[in-house]
């Protein structure tokens, strides 16, 4: 099987993976692999996706119960109103925000 994972995977989880991707860029992969079995190391809900868009292909969990429960806790509708009425300003200290935007850097190399 073809190993993915996040790129917020501990280092040791990276190191053994075949492809380091964001979410999306993981449904591209798949989309594209001629191989036919997967071991996905992200929140498990992108497993439905994959099994809905790849119904030829296998996809497996890396582990049980990965799950982000604050991504859970956020709708689309929360997401709308906070861009559109700016709510919810988020004030961080420059020490977080330098390894904030460093991590989000690392993670945009891969979409």
């Amino acid at each position: 099987a073809v190993v993915f994972v996040h790129p917020e995977c501990p280092p040791e989880v990276i190191e053994l993976a075949d492809e380091v991707a964001s979410t999306g860029g993981m449904l591209k992969l798949a989309r594209a692999s001629e191989a036919r079995k997967f071991i996905i190391g992200t929140e498990e809900g992108l497993i439905y996706r994959l099994k809905k868009e790849n119904p030829e292909k296998k996809f497996f969990a890396a582990a049980s119960a990965l799950i982000c429960h604050d991504m859970k806790l956020t709708r689309l509708e929360d997401v709308y109103l906070s861009l559109k009425e700016e709510r919810y300003r988020v004030e961080i200290e420059d020490n977080i925000a330098r390894r904030a935007r460093k991590a989000l850097n690392e993670m945009l190399k891969y979409i």
